[in-house]
């Protein structure tokens, strides 16, 4: 790396044209300025300056080193600009969730990017686990969980509440369901299927569904691609347990039916960030976004 302060040496005796004028100019003694120009060729092993009588001319190789001295200190100026700046809609924000709330999220993020053209907003899948050690390691910057961590590594907002949802096939539309319905049509399952499934069997208040054993009900399908895990139940195959979110962005929605439990199933979803980490106003305004978002 080129010693800053030969650089800045360099490019002043460039602009003012004369050695002497110069070593003013910086506060120092003339041979001072000259020794400074000579470790700064000896470091770049070539001549920066063709000298005759009292004045001189940049060598090729001199007019790219002045060249790069200049653009540094553009760069400095920028970077120093840049400090005094906090724009809430203005930088990069990266976030993390699940992928049935990205579905729900995308769009209205891609909508708050196209009106504010200086915010760039990345969105990244991922399940709970890896979003705690993601925000932990400072690679994304907020994720939503479903599991409140520990508060001493991190800041905890919660965002509200999700519905689970028991999706079936349109001809069970407003038609008892029975735990032995459930074992006989089969399950498509997935990679939180199961989670979903027991959970949804613990707190939706039906009778004998907490006896259900999930192990013994047979599978029908089984996909990891979120946007196909309704097309079998479309079909009139098997059920399943998925986020409200990721029902409502099926696109053969009209062609499933959600059966109405005697109480509401729901995860709790909660914004996390790493503790002790400053918050730019970007960070701010995106939480309450989310907050709004899922609310509604």
């Amino acid at each position: 790396m080129l010693n800053p302060v030969w650089l800045h040496t360099f490019k002043t005796l460039v602009d003012v044209g004369h050695f002497t004028k110069t070593s003013d100019k910086l506060f120092m003694t003339q041979p001072g300025v000259s020794q400074h120009i000579q470790k700064l060729e000896a470091a770049c092993g070539h001549n920066l300056l063709i000298r005759y009588n009292k004045t001189f001319e940049l060598t090729e190789q001199g007019r790219q080193v002045y060249n790069y001295a200049q653009q540094l200190l553009i760069n400095e100026n920028a970077l120093l600009d840049s400090l005094n700046i906090d724009d809430p809609y203005q930088g990069e924000i990266k976030l993390a969730c699940s992928g049935s709330l990205a579905l729900s999220l995308f769009p209205k993020l891609l909508e708050l990017q196209k009106q504010n053209p200086t915010l760039v907003v990345h969105l990244e899948v991922a399940p709970n686990h890896k979003i705690l050690n993601e925000v932990q390691s400072s690679n994304i910057d907020l994720g939503i969980v479903t599991h409140k961590p520990q508060e001493s590594f991190f800041e905890i907002d919660k965002l509200g509440v999700e519905s689970l949802c028991l999706v079936l096939p349109k001809d069970h539309q407003n038609k008892p369901i029975t735990a032995a319905q459930l074992s006989s049509l089969g399950m498509i399952r997935h990679p939180d299927a199961d989670h979903y499934l027991s959970l949804y069997l613990h707190r939706c208040g039906e009778k004998n569904w907490q006896d259900i054993e999930i192990e013994k009900i047979k599978t029908v399908s089984y996909i990891n691609q979120l946007s196909q895990i309704l097309l079998p139940i479309a079909k009139g195959m098997g059920f399943t347990v998925l986020p409200q979110s990721a029902v409502d962005s099926f696109y053969l929605a009209d062609e499933v039916t959600i059966h109405n439990p005697t109480n509401r199933v729901t995860e709790s979803l909660y914004c996390i960030g790493k503790r002790h980490k400053q918050k730019p106003k970007r960070i701010t305004m995106i939480l309450e976004h989310l907050q709004q978002w899922i609310s509604d």
